[in-house]
């Protein structure tokens, strides 16, 4: 055995673009022009599968955008200031990131408001029995 238990034969490791996947990539990349405008082509005629990869592999997503005026969340209950979120959504005034945030935190806050609900009940129903 020339080389010691545990040590390596090539510690410099393989060059790069010498593997299996390399030559893979070197094959397809010859055909490159080829693949897309098949891609594009099959797109084109209606392939959905063939439109959204070329969409997500050359256009980047949407993000949210800030507003320049805020969402006005008319009403008393936090179920009419959900109702307000969503009909920003539907009037396109706000994106849906934002609404799902602001829509989470009023979900967020709803909890809070039953335990402070269910904490008074309780402090009051151990006044009656004190």
């Amino acid at each position: 055995m020339p080389w010691a238990h545990g040590q390596s034969g090539n510690p410099r490791g393989r060059k790069p673009g010498t593997g299996v996947v390399a030559g893979l990539r070197a094959g397809i990349e010859k055909q490159l022009p080829a693949i897309l405008d098949t891609l594009a082509a099959n797109a084109l005629d209606g392939d959905t599968a063939a439109a959204k990869l070329l969409l997500e592999r050359t256009i980047p997503p949407l993000k949210s955008v800030e507003l320049p005026a805020p969402v006005a969340m008319d009403g008393d209950t936090l179920s009419d200031r959900g109702r307000a979120v969503v009909a920003a959504l539907a009037a396109g005034t706000l994106a849906p990131g934002q609404a799902a945030a602001l829509l989470h935190g009023l979900a967020a806050l709803s909890k809070l408001v039953e335990w402070d609900d269910l904490t008074r009940r309780i402090e009051a129903l151990e006044g009656k029995q004190a």
